[in-house]
């Protein structure tokens, strides 16, 4: 009998230590696919953030073009509100003109939209084309517009075109 105690007890035995590898395998198995998973979900939330920020960029490029598109409309308004003669401004039709004009400027600014190149500003040829200069031959700021330029935050939508001259003009 004592061999069959002894053979049960090294089957038994042979069991239990198989078992342990089994165990074994298992845990480094769990850790491989935790490892796996972890790597899944850090790469999803990466493609996520690159989709939103894709997204975002692509709508500030569309709002951009639209903006662009809107601007000769604007220049338009603003030189028909230019070319009314002073007794007319009062009438029903300069009125009208002048709200169109105040709505597009509205719809500017809301998309952050600003305006460029004013009389006084020093030149920055990011920003202003120059198109024509003073006689003084110091051309380090905007003496005349000819045309607003606009910018969308860091964006040039359009540059000023510009007159640029010497600072002391705007002094005298």
């Amino acid at each position: 009998m004592d061999t069959q105690e002894e053979m049960i007890e090294e089957l038994e035995a042979a069991e239990v230590a198989d078992q342990g590898l089994s165990i074994e395998s298992l845990a480094a198995e769990r850790d491989q696919l935790v490892d796996q998973l972890q790597r899944s979900v850090a790469e999803f939330q990466n493609y996520r953030r690159r989709q939103d920020a894709d997204r975002l960029r692509l709508r500030e490029i569309a709002t951009q073009d639209v903006m662009r598109s809107v601007l000769p409309l604007v220049d338009d308004l603003q030189r028909a509100i230019a070319a009314i003669p002073e007794a007319d401004r009062e009438t029903g039709l300069a009125a009208g003109i002048t709200a169109i004009e105040r709505k597009f400027l509205g719809i500017l600014e809301r998309n952050g939209v600003t305006p460029v190149g004013g009389v006084g500003e020093s030149f920055d040829p990011a920003l202003h084309e120059a198109v024509a200069t003073d006689e003084s031959g110091v051309q380090t700021h905007i003496v005349e517009v000819y045309q607003t330029g606009y910018r969308q935050g860091d964006i040039v939508l359009r540059p000023a075109m510009v007159k640029v001259g010497q600072e002391t003009i705007f002094n005298a």
